[in-house]
């Protein structure tokens, strides 16, 4: 282990959260629990902690608090899904509601998983940081293996997480990303199939009513 001494900026997770929130924001209301912005808020209030303890350097409560604004995230997402194929069968929704509903989840579902993948990868940000380089964890990314000609100090960071997130939800397979363990195949396994649930029964059913 070493010091950080070039930590990964945060941002784009936080990006990554609000926009979250900010899809979930421009879902009709009938879809939504509560006040259309309430997961933006919610989000928003969970990660001034978040940031504060991660910069005062009480890294495990920050890392806490993510899991708990991921899992929020998740459990908005799966209650959405759940929503939208209920409501199919009885016609409820207006069909361009529906599609802009299905790209809203799609979307939605690429940004939660690659939070996941980020904060769960290698211990997550801050151990991933201590290292020097990335040779192991539960992806095999293109930089660590023979001929990567990556820099040896080279870590993966958001965008790299974000980039293996939407492969899977648009090839619903890994691309130039391997998953290696077990948790990493069973999350990307549930994010295609997410994904597939928005396409077939979500996308197909508003364009055949359109």
């Amino acid at each position: 282990m070493r010091a950080v001494t070039n930590p990964e900026p945060r941002w784009l997770a936080v990006v990554a959260m609000l926009a979250v929130g900010l899809l979930f924001g421009a879902l009709p209301a009938y879809l939504s629990v509560g006040p259309r912005w309430l997961l933006l808020a919610v989000i928003a209030v969970l990660l001034v902690p978040t940031i504060a303890s991660h910069r005062a350097g009480h890294h495990d409560l920050s890392k806490k608090l993510g899991f708990v604004a991921s899992g929020i995230l998740t459990v908005a997402m799966v209650w959405l899904i759940a929503l939208l194929v209920q409501a199919i069968p009885k016609h409820e929704i207006d069909a361009k509601v529906l599609l802009r509903s299905a790209v809203a989840l799609w979307v939605t579902n690429i940004l939660v998983f690659a939070l996941w993948y980020w904060r769960l990868d290698a211990g997550g940000p801050h151990e991933r940081e201590k290292r020097k380089g990335h040779d192991e964890g539960a992806f095999l990314f293109p930089q660590m293996g023979p001929g990567g000609g990556a820099d040896p100090n080279w870590s993966p960071h958001f965008v790299d997480y974000l980039f293996l997130a939407f492969n899977t939800s648009a090839a619903l397979s890994p691309a130039d990303t391997a998953a290696l363990s077990r948790w990493a195949k069973i999350l990307m396994m549930t994010q295609a199939t997410v994904s597939l649930t928005v396409i077939v029964l979500l996308a197909a059913r508003a364009v055949g009513i359109l």
